[in-house]
This record gives structure tokens, sequence and C-alpha cells, in this order.
């Protein structure tokens, strides 16, 4: 009696679990656990369920497909129930699904089977009368959808007229919405710039963007569309519903195929897995379907799935463990990035004990601690993300991670910009972290123009020590370049005179060379006229610097945070004293005849190369800018321009073509 009451408490508990869950994942399009632990937590009920037949209920989550849909959206019914399928998660699962298949059939011949890949977005029911869209449904809770039919007039990937001219009284189509991964990417990089907070994955993008109240969002948000069944069909096979959608103007998955017997699943599995991260769309399994329809009319169904089909998952890519500990990485570019050092958790097919955090905003929005179990998330051979924490295993002694304010590789200040989210290392002439990323920058053809000096060589002088510093280059020798890999005497030789070249450049080189954030060729330019020698920069105060045209809050801090670090200044003194120069005459920027013109390039140019093109303008006075606004005097459009062009449009901005651009410059030549 005791075992019976445990185990209606576990049940009960369960229950509750799941509905939960049910309504975060299906209502709110928020799931809170990944989805290898809610289907632990189904199997675990069903299990019990099974065991103990007098305590199953109507009301129990294995009798029913989903949650119930918001009221905000009109309710439609399903014709036919969406009932939702099985799952299988080893081969003895599907040894033991196509036994049964076999032996409800009285058959021993190999059973014919379409496989689909099970795509990760929203099943969707769309029903056509005489041909015409009429209405389209969300699955819901299996009997009862979501009306959605604007939005999913909104999908081109969906017809509004099926592609025939005998098209039946009505038909059900059945399908997936999702989401490309490049969309999902290009969505996620918009939100992230306009400090919104990003999606978590395809479908909940998917989702989200289908179960608007506005179609027009739904529009914008790019979702694409494959069809996968006819459930009134009166076919003989499920493959000819397919051709029929096909037929009837639908996009179906070109990945599904025949297979024949448990052999023929397995290889599919196992083929699919291989291609799976190469996929434009993400994918969590396979679908079986036993393609005879009179088959699966004689195996029929149970409460919740139907007896001829399976859904194969992949090994989990989200799991849970415990956060330990958070580093702070310094990248390149001296962005430092938290990462999290794990409880070793198996996902996706390797063991995982570290994984990103981005940056202290998104630690912040998803609101991790130290000693939280967290869920960790691996797609492919992307680097593991900490997707979010369960807030309800969160321990009392959890400790808040707290933002660095020094660099952990040289000591130097971190700084977190204004209006950025990264937080970086100011020790960029010096940090170790960053010194390959600094030499090339250095030795780039706008910046030093050092010939010669690749990845590769740069890659060689950091790795042997002969470099500590962008200084270093000057005090190279003949002797130590022929101790690297494919140096010979003649290329040491075209080295070192190039290096020797080089001393000789220009104010608005060498402080583009010097790499400081937000100072490109145009502002090194701006600030080369200004104030004609490197003292007086170096000297100058934030507010003295902002009163510079075209120079705003944001670069006259990195400006001046840069000249005050001490090991910038000692860098710069070494490049002086190995004899780097450059003329010290200050040029009055309103003598040239386009100052305080904007132009902004885009677009392939035939005659000159934007390089040149961006050269000359800036030797005329203007600025040349890589954004449109709305300060823009003029966009230069060349061949297959883009979104620049299209900005430019939207802001009535002055367009000029190649053709244009050169009469500009040949009035002032």
């Amino acid at each position: 009696m005791k075992n019976n009451n445990k185990v209606a408490v576990r049940i009960a508990q369960l229950r509750d679990i799941i509905e939960q869950h049910n309504y975060q994942y299906y209502v709110l399009d928020n799931p809170s656990i990944p989805d290898s632990e809610y289907d632990r937590l189904f199997n675990e009920l069903k299990d019990l369920e099974t065991q103990h037949p007098e305590l199953q209920t109507l009301d129990s989550p294995t009798h029913r497909v989903g949650a119930k849909p918001l009221a905000v959206f009109k309710s439609i019914t399903h014709k036919v129930p969406m009932l939702s399928i099985d799952n299988a998660f080893s081969s003895e699962d599907i040894d033991n699904f196509v036994r049964r298949i076999n032996e409800r059939l009285g058959s021993s011949n190999a059973v014919e089977f379409v496989a689909e890949p099970k795509i990760d977005g929203l099943a969707v029911s769309l029903v056509y009368e005489n041909g015409v869209l009429s209405h389209a449904a969300t699955r819901g809770d299996g009997a009862t959808g979501e009306d959605i039919t604007l939005n999913c007039r909104a999908i081109q990937d969906i017809p509004l007229r099926l592609h025939t001219k005998t098209p039946p009284d009505h038909a059900e189509v059945r399908g997936e919405v999702y989401m490309l991964k490049s969309r999902f990417q290009q969505l996620n990089a918009i939100a992230l710039s306009e400090n919104s907070n990003p999606f978590a994955n395809p479908r909940n993008a998917a989702a989200g963007s289908l179960r608007q109240l506005d179609p027009n969002i739904t529009r914008k948000r790019g979702l694409s569309f494959f069809a996968y069944s006819l459930p009134e069909a009166q076919m003989l096979k499920h493959s000819d519903c397919l051709q029929q959608l096909r037929d009837w103007g639908f996009k179906v998955c070109d990945q599904i195929q025949l297979v024949s017997g448990v052999s023929g699943c397995e290889e599919y599995f196992k083929q699919l897995g291989i291609k799976r991260d190469l996929l434009p769309y993400e994918i969590d399994g396979i679908v079986y379907k036993v393609n005879s329809l009179a088959d699966q009319k004689e195996l029929g169904f149970v409460s919740r799935s139907p007896r001829w089909a399976i859904a194969y998952k992949f090994p989990a890519q989200e799991v849970m463990t415990e956060l330990l500990a958070v580093d702070f990485q310094v990248g390149r570019t001296g962005i430092l990035t938290p990462v999290a050092r794990l409880q070793p958790v198996f996902v996706g097919g390797v063991t995982v004990s570290n994984a990103t955090l981005h940056n202290m905003d998104e630690i912040a929005r998803k609101d991790i601690q130290i000693g939280d179990t967290v869920i960790v998330r691996r797609a492919g051979d992307v680097i593991p993300e900490v997707v979010g924490s369960v807030l309800a295993k969160r321990p009392k002694n959890a400790k808040q991670i707290k933002a660095p304010t020094k660099c952990p590789v040289c000591n130097s200040a971190a700084i977190r910009m204004e209006g950025e989210a990264a937080i970086r290392c100011m020790g960029e002439l010096s940090c170790p972290a960053q010194l390959k990323e600094a030499i090339a920058h250095f030795a780039s053809r706008r910046a030093m123009d050092i010939d010669g000096l690749g990845d590769k060589l740069v890659d060689q002088f950091v790795e042997a020590n002969l470099i500590r510093t962008v200084a270093d280059l000057y005090v190279l020798k003949y002797d130590q370049l022929l101790q690297l890999e494919r140096m010979g005497e003649k290329s040491a030789n075209n080295l070192l005179q190039a290096i020797d070249s080089s001393k000789n450049t220009t104010l608005e080189r060498f402080l583009y060379a010097l790499g400081i954030r937000e100072v490109g060729t145009t502002t090194a330019k701006t600030l080369a006229f200004e104030f004609g020698d490197l003292e007086p920069l170096m000297l100058a105060n934030i507010e003295q610097l902002q009163r510079i045209q075209d120079i705003g809050p944001v670069v006259a801090e990195s400006i001046y945070v840069f000249f005050q670090q001490q090991h910038n200044l000692e860098v710069i003194n070494k490049l002086i004293k190995y004899g780097v120069h450059w003329p010290k005459n200050k040029i009055e920027r309103k003598v040239l005849p386009l100052a305080g013109q904007t132009f902004v390039l885009t677009g392939a140019m035939v005659s000159l190369t934007r390089d040149a093109a961006t050269e000359i303008l800036q030797n005329l006075g203007a600025t040349v800018a890589g954004s449109v606004s709305k300060k823009t005097t003029y966009v230069v459009a060349g061949a297959e321009a883009g979104s620049k062009l299209a900005k430019a449009q939207q802001l009535g901005v002055k367009v000029l073509n190649e053709e244009q651009l050169l009469e500009i410059l040949r009035m002032h030549d």
C-alpha cells in the first residue's frame, strides 16, 4: 500500500511538472528545460502508468499532445486530430517498433518506410477549399489549435492557391513552419545591434514569429515551410501524398527517402546524422512512417500517437550540468569573453567542460550565477554555449559573476566603453593575447605598408618570441630571419628593406597603424589634419577631441583612453626612437574642396577600386563612411549595390553612379 502511495505521489508530481513545461513550450514558446530532460520525465510517467494502469486518468499528459491555445487567437477545431509521434532513442527502440508492426500486420516481409528529417519548427494545418487557402491553425492541444491564417499567408513557401486546374473541394495539408539557420543568425545580429534580446534558437524564433498578432511582423521574419502529409488522402502510399504535395506547389524536404526494414532505417539515421550540421535548417531526429496507407489504417492509433510512425531522436544537444566557475579569455582584438567552466557533460557527441557566455549583458539577461544548474547547447562544430540557468535548482551559495577590471593576460585596465556590450583590454600594443592581430594590422597596406609581412610570418615571429610589441619589428636582425621556416637570404633582405622603408610614413598612416579602437583611415586623416603632429593629439582631452568634426563621444573616449595607457606610450616612444617619422605640418581642412561632405561607397566599381576612390575622396577633404545616415551627402552605388543603396533611397540621400563620382573627382583634379 505504501509503495502504491509513493507511486501515486510521483505520478502526480510528474503530471504537474510536465503540464508546466507543456505550457512553457507550447503556449509561451519559452522552454525551461532541454528536450532530452522533458523526454526523460515523460517516459518515466508513461512507464509508471503502464505498470500501474489503475492510476491512469484521462487528464494525464500521456493522453494529450500539448497545451491549450492562447486566448488571443480564435480557436479552430481540427477535423482530423493532430497527434504527436512516439520517440525512439536507440536502435533497440527501432527494432521493437518494426517488430510490433510486422506482428500486427502478420507479415515477415521488410516494411517500407518513408524516412523524413524531423524539422525543428512548428507543426501547422492548412485547409484549402476549392484550391484556395481557407484557414490555417497550429497543433494546439491536438484537437483544437490557434487560427494563424493571416500569418501563414505571409509565408512565401505556402501557396495561396493549389497549383492545379482541377483542385479538390476540400484538402488539408500539414507541415512544419521553420526558420533557416542563416535567417536566424541575421535576426539575432539585428537584435544585438539594436540592444534587443536575441532568440534562443531557430525553433523559438519560428514559433514566436508565426504567432505574432501582426502578420506584417511574420512576413518580415522570413519563415519557411515544408509540407509533409495529407491526412485525408485517398491514395495508396504516403510517398504518393508527398508527390501530390509537390505537384500542388508545396516545398517538400529534399532529404526524404524510402527505406526498408530495420537496416534501412539505421543506415538512413547514420547518413543524415553525418549531414545534419551541413543542412540549412535545424533537425533533431528522423520520422519513420509506414509507406502503405492501407497498412497505416490497419495499424491504427493509440490515445496519443499513431502506431505506424516513430521519431528517432538524435543524441541530445542540450543538457543540464553545473556551472563551476567563470574565466575571462582575451581575444585577438582585446575583447574579454566570459567562459563557463562546467562539470563535464556529454552533449552532441562530445564531452563538454567549457562553454561561452558571450558577454556580461547576456549573463545578466539569462540570470546566470556560479553554482547554478545550467542548460548547455552544442550544434555541430559551433562552440558550446550556456543557454540559461534552471532557477528552481539554484543553490543558496550561488555567486554573482563579476566583470573584470584588469586584463587576465597583461594586467592592463579592462574597460567597457559606453554603448558597447564587450569589455576590452586596453593594452592594445603590448598585450600578448592581441600581439598577432596588432602586428598584422600595423604592417597592413593602409597602415605602415610593410610588404612581405604576412600572417604566417607574423605567427612565426610571435611563436619564436622575436617580437613582443610592434616596435620590435624595427630591431629584427638578418640572422634571426634566416632561422625562420622558408626564409631565404633574398626574402630576409627584402623584408628588412620593407621594414626600413616603412619608417618614412605619414601621421595619418601611423595613427591608423596603432590600432586605436574606433579610429579607421578616415578618422586618422581627420586627426592628422586637426593636430598636425602626434604630441598635441596625445595631450588632448575628451572635450577637445569632441569639438572636432565627425568625432563623437565614443571615438573621443577611445582615443583619450589609448593615450592614457603607459604601455602604449612606451611602445610609441620606442617606434620614434627606432626611426619612425612623418612630416610635421598642419593642413587646414577648410581649403580642401570636399571638406564637410560625407560619401558612402557600395557595390563594385569598374574604373577604380573602392580603396582608391576612398583615398582620393579623403585627400579632397571628404569623409568616407561605412554606413548611411541622414547626414550622408552622397551614396555612390556600383554594380550589385545592396542594403546601403536601399537605405539611401529610404532616407532620401542623393545616389551617384560611378560616372557621376568620376565627374566630381575630375572637377577637383
